[in-house]
């Protein structure tokens, strides 16, 4: 498990009998499900998520933006909106800072050494999944966003929407507003709320852990109420 992850991640874990990948490969009847090169991942939301976009937009949808971890929802759901639509619908990669995938999308695909760190978990990769190898040719554009706009569109979603989100969905939300303002009004832009703040809270909303990674400057003086913790 990666450091960035949260206490409350590797709580949950330890409380489900999680063991390590060398477990499965020797004990009978345990499995490693290899999220991030098992192509089930992928496979699902071309078969579930993707539909679902498509049923709940009438057919409207005309981009499709999130980052990726695994990149199985991203490679699933830009696999079949592309399909879907004769190609019309387009497909952004959203990226936190230390993820190669911007760069890997944006040079044409030169992939270079990973570096830097975000305060998002889960997403960000240093190399190319067998759930995204099929389909990045597919991705239409891609875009870093700054863990500043993130952290302040937690708290702008919770004021505004009364959403309690994580990181990383706060990210999609960034991403989805910059690609909405990148096509213009009438367009209709789909993202991914793939995370909760609940696990998450003890930093978030931590006066001294924004402190700490120099985020409270991010957050608008309006929104400071929601920094409940020390």
């Amino acid at each position: 498990m990666p450091n960035t992850q949260s206490q409350g991640k590797i709580d949950l874990l330890r409380l489900l009998g999680a063991e390590a990948r060398r477990h499965a490969e020797r004990l009978d009847n345990a499995v490693w499900t290899n999220q991030f090169d098992n192509t089930a991942n992928r496979r699902a939301h071309i078969e579930t998520t993707g539909p679902e976009i498509w049923e709940q937009t009438q057919g409207k949808v005309d981009a499709f933006t999130c980052a990726t971890g695994t990149a199985g929802t991203l490679a699933g759901i830009t696999r079949f909106l592309k399909d879907k639509s004769g190609g019309r619908v387009k497909s952004f990669l959203a990226d936190p800072p230390g993820s190669v995938l911007h760069s890997y999308v944006s040079s044409g695909g030169k992939l270079v050494e990973r570096t830097g760190s975000s305060i998002t978990e889960g997403i960000g990769q240093g190399r190319i999944t067998d759930n995204l190898a099929p389909d990045i040719g597919l991705v239409d554009g891609s875009m870093t966003i700054a863990d500043e706009k993130s952290i302040e569109m937690v708290y702008r979603c919770l004021d505004e929407e009364g959403l309690y989100l994580g990181a990383s969905s706060a990210l999609n939300v960034v991403a989805a507003k910059e690609v909405a303002e990148k096509l213009g009004k009438g367009h209709t832009v789909v993202t991914i709320l793939c995370d909760g703040a609940y696990r998450y809270a003890e930093r978030l909303f931590s006066r001294k852990w924004l402190g700490e990674k120099k985020l409270l400057g991010a957050i608008p003086k309006h929104l400071e109420k929601y920094i409940v913790l020390p």
